[in-house]
């Protein structure tokens, strides 16, 4: 059973990641099904780990990120770039650790905390 340390990030998880989709006006019903994905697969990870809480947030992002490029492209877009003509996924980092950010690697320049995309 889950701890309600893991409920509490999963759930805080879920809304960041929704957050920043809906600011790119990417959360649509398929989409979300694929955080909820994210989620119950990290859910089951958590059980095996709970010391990776931390963590949890910048997986989901990178488990929902990775979904997307399967299913629809890249996101989120670096919006730096993508004006310059040159469209690109941010990326999140740390990739294991907490307080992770969307980052674009090519100007190596910090985007937002993951769950805050403008």
């Amino acid at each position: 059973m889950s701890s309600p340390e893991i409920e509490a990030a999963l759930h805080s998880a879920r809304a960041l990641i929704l957050a920043d989709l809906s600011a790119r006006d990417v959360a649509d019903a398929a989409v979300v099904s694929l955080v909820e994905d994210a989620v119950t697969h990290r859910r089951w990870w958590l059980e095996q780990w709970p010391d990776g809480t931390g963590y949890v947030l910048g997986l989901v992002a990178q488990d929902v990120q990775d979904a997307l490029l399967e299913a629809f492209g890249r996101w989120p877009l670096c919006p730096s770039c993508a004006l310059d003509g040159d469209p690109h996924a941010l990326s999140v980092e740390p990739e294991l650790g907490p307080d992770p950010h969307w980052v674009c690697g090519k100007e190596a320049t910090v985007v937002a905390p993951v769950g805050q995309l403008g």
